[in-house]
């Protein structure tokens, strides 16, 4: 059956035997001809994947490209032995490829890989939390659970704005069935919903300075040393590691003092504040 002709049914069994003499072949040559074989016979599916990540605004060929190199992960990873059904292996391997793509790519400003990663594992916290505590949690609470400094949670927390997102329950294209964004997602992605964590880290946001929020950008998101921003902002060097320092510790305390009992918030701010006296986490001297 060529690949174009593949049916939206296909379960891709016809497959196996190409998977099966692949695991068995000991001819290099051989085995890297029926691996693109079979690569080649199952290019509908990830052609299909892509499609369904086709309406949250990235090229569709880039979108082809990446579930393809999901479909060879997919390929190359299937174990014959412990099972027959290639399709449910290829799928999701396949849809993490997409998914990872946008995890990394659709940020509105570059944010440095360590700080998004951050971000993700701060939002799996925070959802936790908010199980078990029955609110939202504060940024001090997710630093407990995550074995982290505050500053990190803090810096975590602003790298979460720089995400560009699709409105998820806009309806997908020109779908007749219902679905939506969100639905094309998985279930892991719901997390990336959550906002309700972040809403405390807001006003504070707010209320720094046009400058201030430069800075923060220029050092958080952009990853420029205190010598470059002075130069962006027209600013002496150590100006700008004292703008640094008061940035971090204003948004510290605004977020850490909404514990419900005053003095047990204000002894939040006072061990953040000895934590992040002198040159801030992340902050090149």
């Amino acid at each position: 059956m060529a690949s174009g002709d593949r049916g939206d049914h296909d379960d891709y069994s016809d497959v196996l035997p190409s998977l099966r003499a692949m695991r068995d072949e000991v001819d290099d040559d051989r085995r890297t001809r029926l691996r693109e074989d079979v690569i080649a016979r199952c290019l509908p599916l990830a052609d299909h994947v892509a499609r369904r990540f086709s309406e949250r605004g990235e090229p569709i060929d880039d979108l082809r490209q990446v579930a393809r190199i999901g479909l060879m992960h997919a390929v190359d990873r299937f174990d014959v032995e412990r099972g027959n059904n290639f399709l449910a292996f290829a799928v999701p391997t396949v849809m993490g490829e997409v998914k990872r793509y946008f995890r990394d790519s659709t940020w509105s400003i570059r944010v440095p890989r360590r700080a998004q990663e951050a971000s993700l594992n701060i939002a799996k916290a925070s959802e936790e939390l908010l199980q078990s505590l029955g609110r939202s949690p504060r940024p001090s609470e997710i630093a407990k659970h995550l074995d982290l400094p505050v500053s990190e949670v803090i810096e975590g927390m602003v790298a979460r704005s720089a995400y560009t997102a699709s409105s998820i329950d806009a309806e997908a294209g020109s779908s007749t069935d219902g679905w939506t964004l969100a639905d094309t997602l998985g279930d892991e992605d719901a997390r990336l919903e959550l906002v309700e964590e972040f809403v405390t880290l807001q006003p504070a946001l707010e209320r720094l300075t046009d400058r201030e929020r430069k800075i923060l950008t220029l050092r958080f998101f952009k990853s420029m040393s205190q010598s470059e921003i002075a130069r962006e902002v027209g600013i002496s060097q150590m100006h700008v590691s004292r703008l640094l320092t008061r940035i971090i510790e204003t948004l510290r305390a605004e977020v850490v003092v909404e514990g419900p009992d005053g003095d047990d918030a204000q002894a939040d701010v006072g061990r953040a504040a000895t934590k992040v006296r002198g040159t801030p986490p992340g902050v090149t001297a």
